[in-house]
């Protein structure tokens, strides 16, 4: 049986072919593919069984945490993160006008802010509009000739655009970790372990404490990051990514959760898995 596997659409974004990319890497046979409007959307469709698996965005290079991704995981404890890929980001403006006529720029907020410094030297009187995918603005713009969007390059071909500046990300080194959500969790393979917690006491060295277990078990975080729990002012939600290595393994792993829990109003563990770096042709 085919699994249908969500992403944010429409065609032609980096979530659609980091979802082929993810799909061919889990073994699926034969995925349907299915774009959805706006991330949370995504993940909600997981979360109510529409689909079977779902990707997202969860980080970026330049901009850090997808905040949208990181809420959802924290209200949808059930879904799991199985497997994730880096692929590397390259902006291409794209238009039916020219360069010098553009009053608007069109796409998602989190590619926007990963191009600002280039917009605000090449085209600063330009008003930047946030759409819901890089895709959704590149279709926008057809048929206008003052108004531009941003997104992969294969775009052009799909919308019949033309390109007027490649690339125009800020940063040479931009790219984004893409996750594979499903219900099922992997307990064993793995090296990276991500879980987020809030904790049952706001004084001095709270948080300290929970870190210090970590220290102890002689695991390195190669993320840590906030988030308001958006109950009350002050109250936040901390979210951790551990590598985990054969000095640093998935027993040690549990004992660590076990420390930590005591020390949490709430914990959710999004999964154990494997990340790696994915070059594009």
């Amino acid at each position: 049986m085919s699994k249908q596997v969500a992403y944010l659409g429409p065609k032609g974004t980096y979530a659609e072919k980091a979802a082929h990319i993810l799909s061919k890497l889990a073994n699926f046979q034969t995925p349907i593919f299915v774009p959805c409007n706006g991330l949370y959307s995504v993940i909600k469709s997981l979360a109510y069984n529409n689909c079977d698996a779902a990707v997202v965005p969860i980080e970026n290079s330049v901009e850090g945490g997808v905040t949208s991704t990181l809420d959802a995981l924290w209200k949808f404890p059930e879904i799991f993160i199985n497997k994730a890929i880096v692929l590397p980001i390259k902006h291409a403006l794209i238009s039916d006008g020219e360069l010098s006529i553009i009053s608007e720029v069109l796409s998602h907020p989190q590619a926007l802010a990963q191009c600002s410094e280039w917009l605000s030297e090449n085209l600063p009187n330009a008003i930047s509009l946030p759409t819901n995918s890089t895709s959704e603005a590149v279709n926008m713009v057809k048929g206008s000739k003052f108004r531009a969007a941003i997104g992969s390059k294969s775009l052009i071909q799909i919308e019949g655009l033309k390109e007027l500046a490649f690339p125009i990300n800020d940063v040479s080194g931009n790219c984004t970790r893409f996750v594979l959500l499903s219900k099922e969790s992997n307990s064993k393979l793995a090296n990276i372990a991500s879980f987020a917690f809030s904790l049952i006491s706001n004084k001095p060295g709270a948080l300290l404490k929970a870190i210090n277990h970590i220290a102890n078990f002689g695991f390195n975080m190669s993320k840590i990051e906030s988030r308001p729990s958006k109950r009350e002012l002050g109250e936040y939600i901390i979210y951790i990514d551990l590598e985990i290595n054969d000095q640093n393994n998935i027993e040690n792993l549990f004992e660590l959760k076990n420390k930590l829990k005591p020390l949490c109003k709430n914990f959710v563990d999004f999964g154990n898995y494997f990340s790696e770096n994915v070059e594009l042709d």
